[in-house]
């Protein structure tokens, strides 16, 4: 079974979100942002599920869609680290996922979903 491993900037990402909708729906805030985290359960036992990240084709970094935000992931070996939450219409911004593994675990929290 694969283990889920947000980074620090995705978590992030998932505040900011959750902020952005509470200033027009405090109620539905953080019901979205349980959404965007329970949409990455899948990746337990299925972590090639995912689309290979059109930005980069590199196969070992894969999106997620939930309605109009994308989750961006890296699969490595047993882990699947989150990387970062943003909305569909957006690219992917510069610099928002690590070019290597060892930035993925040294932007990692202990939290896991």
């Amino acid at each position: 079974m694969t283990r889920i491993r947000w980074t620090r900037g995705a978590h992030e990402d998932l505040v900011a979100i959750g902020e952005y909708i509470a200033r027009r729906d405090p109620g539905n805030a953080s019901r979205f942002v349980a959404e965007l985290m329970d949409r990455t359960l899948v990746l337990r036992g299925q972590p090639l599920c995912g689309r290979i990240l059109p930005e980069l084709g590199d196969e070992t970094v894969r999106e997620l869609i939930h309605k109009n935000y994308r989750i961006v992931y890296r699969v490595v070996d047993v882990e699947a680290h989150i990387l970062t939450v943003f909305e569909g219409h957006m690219l992917l911004r510069p610099g928002a996922i690590g070019t290597r593994r060892e930035d993925d675990r040294r932007d990692e929290k202990d939290d896991e979903t």
